[in-house]
C-alpha cells in the first residue's frame, strides 16, 4: 500500500531579505543583498530574487557581489532578528503540528500524518485535498501574521517535499501524489536532488546522466563508482522513495551536505570583519567552529582521524598544523586540541585575519566505542536540539565570544 503525501517542507522565501523588508517595506522590489558593506570582507548570506538576475548568490564574496550588482541595496546580517522570527513562524506551524523538526532557521519539515480528519472540511475532495488546502492555510497564516512568504512542498518522504518547496518557489504549494514520485522527479537536473553536489554532478555529467530519470535507472554498480557508500541512498532518493519519518537523522538531505560526492574532510573557516590580535577572542572563535564541524560530521555519521587548524595573519601569510588522533567527533576532545595547535602557530601579537578547523581521515562513526559515555550523552542531548531548533539554539558558552566574524564557509572535500 502506498505512503499518503504528509510530510511538508517548508521553506521561508529569501528569508532574511523578507524580514528586512518588514521593518523597511521600500525594499520591496529592490535588489537586496545581506551580509555587509559593499566591497567589505564578508561574504552574501542572503539576497533578494532581484539580484540574483546579476549572478549574485549565497556565500558570493561581498566584493564579487558588488562588482555585480554596485546598485544593490546592503544590509548587514541581524541573526538575533532573524532566530526571533524562526520561533515566531514555527509556534504557528506547531498550532497545527505537533512533529515539526527545523532543518535550519528558515526551513522546517512537517508530519500532518493522522490529521486529515482533524482538518477535513466540506466540499474537500479527498485526504489529499485536505492536506493540501492545510498546507496553504498554513502558508497564509505566516503571511498574514507575520508578513512572510513561505513555499511548501508536501509529499511522501522528507527528500521529495524538500524537491516540491523548490518546484514551489516563489510563495506556492505543491503536492506530489503517492506513486508519482518517479515521474515528477525524471525530468529534473541532478542538482535539484538534495545530497547531489557540484562534484557528483561534474562525474555524472562525465558519464552522460543529467537527470534524476537517469540517476534513477542507473544500476548500483555505475552508482557506487561515482557515490560510494551512499549509492543505495541516492538512488532511493531519485526514485522518490525517501524516509518518511522526520525525525530520522538522514545525513543525504541535510543542508549545505554534499552527500553525493564521497566526503573525505568536513571544515568550516571565518574571516573576522576587523583583524584581531585577541587571542581571548581567537580562541572563542575556535571553540566555536569546533562546535560546528563536530555537529556535521555527527550529522554525518563519521569521526576525524585527523585535524587541522587554518591560521592566516592580516598580511595574508597563512599557515596550518595537523594532528592525527583516534577517531573522534567529539568537540570536547578536538577544542583542546585545536587550542595546542593555535598555541603553537601563534607568534607575537600580529592580527589574525582568517580562522578554520578541518576534519579528514574520516571513519564511520561505529568504527570506535567512544571512550566517555558522559560525552556521548551530552553531544546526542545537544544534537536532539539543534535538530529540532536549529544549530543556534544551544551553544558552548566557551565560543560565545567571537568577535565580530563573518563569511561563515562550509566545505566537504571529495
Amino acid at each position: 500500500m502506498l505512503r499518503a503525501p504528509r510530510i511538508c517542507c517548508l521553506d521561508l522565501d529569501t528569508f532574511f531579505v523578507s524580514v528586512e523588508r518588514l521593518f523597511d517595506p521600500s525594499l520591496e522590489g529592490k535588489a537586496v543583498i545581506v551580509g555587509g558593506r559593499p566591497g567589505s570582507r564578508g561574504v552574501v548570506t542572503a539576497c533578494s530574487y532581484e539580484v540574483r538576475a546579476f549572478g549574485v548568490h549565497s556565500g558570493m564574496s561581498l566584493t564579487e557581489a558588488a562588482r555585480r550588482a554596485p546598485h544593490a541595496v546592503y544590509l548587514p546580517v541581524r541573526g538575533e532578528v532573524y532566530g526571533d522570527y524562526s520561533r515566531r513562524v514555527r509556534a504557528i506551524v506547531e498550532r497545527y503540528s505537533p512533529d515539526v523538526q527545523s532543518a535550519s532557521i528558515d526551513e522546517m519539515f512537517i508530519d500532518l500524518s493522522g490529521c486529515e480528519r482533524l482538518y477535513r472540511r466540506p466540499g474537500d475532495l479527498g485526504p489529499d485535498a485536505t492536506i493540501l488546502r492545510t498546507a496553504r492555510e498554513i502558508q497564509a497564516t505566516i503571511q498574514g501574521e507575520l508578513g512572510l512568504p513561505s513555499s511548501i512542498g508536501v509529499a511522501t518522504s522528507r527528500s521529495m517535499a524538500k524537491v516540491a518547496s523548490g518546484l514551489a518557489k516563489p510563495a506556492g504549494v505543491m503536492l506530489v501524489g503517492a506513486g508519482s514520485e518517479a515521474r515528477t522527479l525524471a525530468p529534473l537536473p541532478v542538482r535539484k536532488l538534495p545530497g547531489i553536489g557540484p562534484v557528483a554532478a561534474r562525474k555524472l555529467a562525465e558519464a552522460g546522466v543529467e537527470t534524476l530519470g537517469e540517476v534513477a535507472a542507473m544500476s548500483l554498480e555505475q552508482l557506487r563508482q561515482i557515490f560510494g557508500a551512499w549509492a543505495e541512498t541516492v538512488q532511493r532518493g531519485a526514485r522518490g522513495e525517501g524516509s518518511s519519518d522526520i525525525s530520522r537523522d538522514q545525513p543525504a538531505f541535510r543542508e549545505h551536505d554534499d552527500a553525493g560526492d564521497t566526503v573525505r574532510s568536513i571544515s568550516n573557516e571565518r574571516t573576522f570583519r576587523e583583524d584581531t590580535s585577541s587571542s581571548r577572542t581567537a580562541l572563542a572563535q575556535l571553540c566555536s567552529l569546533c562546535e560546528r564541524v563536530c555537529w556535521r560530521a555527527r550529522r554525518r555519521g563519521v569521526k576525524a582521524r585527523t585535524i587541522t587548524l587554518k591560521l592566516r595573519y592580516s598580511d595574508f601569510e597563512t599557515l596550518s598544523r595537523s594532528r592525527t588522533v583516534p577517531p573522534t567527533h567529539s568537540e570536547l576532545e578536538i577544542y583542546p586540541i585545536v587550542k595546542d595547535l593555535y598555541l603553537d602557530l601563534r607568534t607575537g601579537r600580529r592580527a589574525i585575519r582568517l580562522l578554520g578547523v578541518a576534519l579528514s581521515n574520516l571513519v564511520t562513526a561505529g568504527a570506535q566505542l567512544d571512550l566517555f559515555e558522559r560525552d556521548r550523552a551530552v553531544n546526542e542531548s545537544i544534537d536532539a536540539i539543534r535538530a529540532r531548533y536549529g544549530f543556534e539554539a544551544v551553544r558552548r558558552a566557551a565560543g560565545t565570544l567571537r568577535g565580530r566574524a563573518v563569511g561563515r564557509q562550509e566545505d566537504e572535500r571529495s
